[in-house]
């Protein structure tokens, strides 16, 4: 847990500048400590701990085990290092005022971990249980211990490629450009801050990105606070149950405990315990974990996880290192992950380091107030000197000290105001800007040669990249035509130098068959157009033509994203075109006509539309959106033209185009014309969000998304027909259930206020499903796709869970094909319907991207209908 010091943008900058303005003025007195640490067979230790005991100054190791520590006073030093699993090292120093920094190298050997230490227990289990019992009933404890805090966090990122194949599964061309070697290299300085129950917020002040000076770095200082007295430990993408802390309450389900040895450090017990899974491929960790004696709480660990417990990386490593602060309470000192992964050909590592220092600490009410023995301040990395590159000073408004004044208490660390705001973290606009001697400074892990090397010529080269000859030369590359374009995903020609990307659609969406039109061209040209401040617009334009109907069609959309801060948006679409009766197309081209040519059904019914629509959309406050929608059109019927099929079967002919439905005798309708609105609201509370200098991202919330649209039929005006009035309420989110895995759900209902005059494609309509194919699992399976539709009121829920292998992956001969089980229900109400149920199990998974689900329909009690579907589930 971490947190950050609190303070207004304005009154920040001027602090930051009176700091350097002073580090200026001394730095000429400034000294300088640089070393190398090696192992037990001489080899550089990495992200081994070094500072200055009773300091405030720290460095952290490189790979090759290398550190520095600037902008020291003349003076005598106690310099300490220390590294999980080693005997620490104490060496006492002086700095003078050379000019020159004092080399300091140092060997750490492997601690000596000796059972003696350790009464073992008369039962004869390993003395590590009662240990981790201890540890576990300590657990809530140390969990709750520091009720806010705020500090500074360095976080260095490096993602390595090993190998490159040239196609991914042999279809799939992987982009020009893509070698190996360093494939992204990031470094950021953020002020993170903290406050019981696990709310952040953090300011990114500085950001580098490895050839590109005008990107921000990833990094996100929250993300990588890890907690392991939580008894569930989250990781989002990696996998949605979560894995089990080793001290977490119920761990003894899922661990074995061994005692390694313990040892003396400055003057406490340690003890090294090593865990690994009762069955290994329960969510759970393997390796070390190192508890301090008396008080049974962390010192440090060094746990990892395999395939077994993941499938998105070989091998991931977590180490973590705590240290004592001021308050009886101890905190995270540094922390690293690290990565082996392999897969479609591809081979990488990788790792992200966070270093934390200038921590400021609120103990909660219940620690004791006597200190335990501790340095007199966390260790931490050097402060910056002036960097030609500093922000400007401008003294603090009065409301902006006011505002400080509310939301920072007299100990430095935040109020429960502070957090209030959920901007959970904000990039300041010259965090990119800082110099390499700023970073050189404050940077406190040493750059490996290949980092430095990996910086010299990817920023040298950024000119040369971003030049129009370069561009150009890998846009020929990446723009050559290859078979997954002609038929999965469409063909893009990309000019990079000038922001702009052509699409066009693969064969199976322009080449169609429905018994309205018969054989079917629908070419669709996608057009998007990229500003440097990430502004953009699109144009899409649609010809059509069917060679059965002999009837031509063509359309224009277009949209623009012109204020991404505030998040808005307008557009527009409009032309001579053919539209399915559901405007949220149910039946996809290509499944119509899959079943219309093999299976002689013709599930996708057409009408013809004259139209132009207009929309905008912005977010009102945070969490809440708006989308006003303003749409004239004229509506003309259409009939099947065709029955031509390459399987015709006795028993079976085409249905007319036009749907049946339960409500009314027939939906067939006389040419029309309507005037439409459509306003519709979505909001969720507490929405955090991460501003940017140039835009804003929302993020989730632990409040469902409640929506609300209104659409009106305006009769008389443009010689409208339509007259009516709906209104509907809806509800959805996802639901975090741990090891049980993960939950969705939707809510609906909705009503015609006024149903004066309106017409079979102005009725609410659900999204049905009548075929093996489906290609939304959000929806109903096995429901007609106009029988139900309603022009009165409804209601319409669907909830669908995902164990993510809690059932699967303990039974032994199903987990090794890592499959994922999923069980759903969809619920619909109608006056027509009744009520109608589909119950649903599902496998995930299945070859990696596929899910196979069977249904059950029931009407009013009763069974109407089953069947399988298949999908994509990833």
């Amino acid at each position: 847990m971490l947190s950050r010091v609190p303070a207004s943008l304005a009154f920040l900058r001027f602090s930051i500048f009176l700091f350097f303005v002073v580090g200026a003025v001394f730095s000429a007195q400034a000294g300088s400590i640089k070393g190398k640490v090696i192992d037990e067979k001489g080899e550089g230790l990495g992200f081994a701990t070094v500072y200055l005991q009773g300091t405030n100054l720290g460095s952290t190791t490189n790979e090759q085990g290398n550190y520095q520590i600037s902008n020291l006073d003349a003076g005598k030093y106690t310099l300490v290092f220390q590294f999980v699993g080693y005997k620490s090292q104490n060496k006492e120093i002086e700095i003078t005022d050379s000019p020159e920094p004092l080399v300091i190298n140092m060997q750490l050997l492997p601690d000596v971990y000796n059972l003696n230490e350790v009464r073992v227990s008369l039962s004869g289990k390993d003395p590590a249980y009662g240990i981790m019992q201890q540890a576990i009933a300590k657990r809530n404890y140390h969990l709750k211990e520091v009720e806010a805090y705020t500090a500074q966090v360095y976080i260095k990122g490096l993602q390595r490629l090993l190998n490159v194949p040239k196609r991914v599964l042999g279809v799939i061309k992987v982009p020009a450009g893509l070698k190996p070697g360093i494939l992204y290299l990031s470094e950021s300085v953020a002020e993170l801050n903290f406050m019981q129950p696990n709310k952040f917020r953090e300011r990114m002040i500085s950001s580098k990105v490895s050839g590109n000076s005008r990107a921000f770095s990833f990094n996100k200082a929250s993300d990588f606070s890890l907690n392991f007295y939580q008894s569930l430990i989250k990781a989002q993408g990696i996998n949605e149950r979560g894995f089990v802390s080793p001290l977490a309450g119920n761990a003894m389900l899922f661990y074995r405990y061994e005692l390694m040895g313990s040892t003396q450090n400055n003057g406490q017990l340690v003890h090294r315990i090593k865990v690994t899974p009762i069955r290994k491929h329960d969510p759970v960790f393997t390796g070390y974990v190192y508890i301090v004696e008396g008080s049974w709480r962390l010192h440090s660990l060094n746990l990892f996880l395999t395939k077994n417990q993941q499938e998105f990386v070989d091998t991931l490593r977590v180490t973590q290192q705590f240290t004592p602060a001021p308050g009886n309470v101890w905190v995270l000192q540094s922390q690293k992950f690290t990565f082996d992964l392999e897969g479609y050909g591809f081979k990488g590592n990788g790792y992200f380091l966070a270093v934390y220092s200038k921590y400021k600490v609120r103990p909660a009410a219940f620690v004791p107030k006597e200190a335990a023995p501790a340095p007199a301040t966390v260790p931490a990395t050097p402060e910056p000197p002036l960097a030609a590159s500093a922000p400007s000073a401008r003294k603090p408004t009065r409301k902006e000290l006011k505002t400080q004044k509310k939301t920072v208490a007299a100990d430095g660390v935040p109020t429960a105001d502070f957090f209030k705001k959920k901007e959970v973290l904000v990039i300041e606009k010259e965090a990119n800007t800082q110099d390499t001697s700023y970073w050189n400074d404050v940077r406190p892990v040493p750059l490996t040669e290949e980092e430095v090397t990996d910086y010299q010529v990817k920023d040298s080269l950024q000119v040369i990249k971003e030049s129009q000859p370069y561009k150009d030369s890998l846009d020929q590359e990446n723009n050559k035509l290859g078979v997954s374009d002609l038929l999965l995903s469409g063909y893009s020609y990309r000019n990079s130098f000038a922001r702009t990307s052509f699409t066009i659609d693969p064969i199976t969406q322009i080449w169609q068959y429905n018994t309205v039109e018969g054989l079917v061209a629908n070419l669709r040209i996608g057009y998007t157009k990229r500003f440097e401040d990430r502004r953009s617009y699109t144009l899409s334009p649609t010809l059509r033509y069917g060679f059965k109907s002999k009837k031509a069609y063509g359309q224009l959309s277009g949209s623009y994203n012109y204020d991404l801060v505030n998040r808005r948006s307008v557009g527009f679409d409009g032309g001579h075109f053919v539209s399915q009766f559901n405007g949220a197309n149910p039946i996809t081209p290509f499944i119509n006509s899959v079943y219309t040519l093999l299976v002689e059904e013709n599930y996708q019914k057409l009408y013809q539309r004259d139209f132009l629509r207009l929309w905008h959309n912005r977010e009102l406050l945070n969490g809440l959106s708006a989308t006003i929608t303003l749409e004239y059109a004229q509506r003309s019927m259409l009939q099947n033209n065709t029955n031509f099929t390459l399987r015709d079967r006795d028993h079976k002919v085409f249905t007319p185009n036009e749907p049946v439905n339960a409500e009314i005798a027939s939906t067939a309708f006389d040419r029309n014309q309507t005037l439409g609105m459509y306003l519709s609201f979505s909001y969720r509370p507490g929405v955090q969000y991460i501003s940017h200098p140039d835009r804003k991202i929302n993020l989730g919330s632990k409040w469902p998304t409640f929506t609300l649209l209104y659409q009106k039929g305006i009769p008389n005006v443009l010689g409208s027909d339509t007259d009516y009035d709906f209104l509907s309420l809806g509800m959805r989110d996802d639901l975090q259930l741990g090891l049980l895995g993960t939950s969705t759900y939707s809510v609906n209902v909705g009503k015609f206020l006024r149903n004066n005059k309106l017409y079979f494609m102005d009725f609410r309509h659900f999204e049905g499903n009548r075929t093996i194919l489906s290609g939304d699992f959000s929806g109903f399976q096995l429901l007609d796709y106009y029988r139900y539709s309603t022009k009165q009121s409804y209601i319409e829920a669907h909830y669908s869970h995902f164990f993510n292998g809690f059932i699967l992956n303990k039974i032994p001969l199903l987990r090794k094909l890592k499959w994922q089980e999923v069980g759903s229900l969809n619920y619909l109400h109608t006056k027509a319907a009744g009520h109608y149920l589909e119950l649903g199990v599902g496998i995930e998974h299945v070859f990696k991207i596929f899910r196979v689900d069977f249904l059950t329909g029931f009407q009013e009690r009763q069974k109407v209908s089953s069947g399988i579907r298949i999908g994509y589930g990833f």
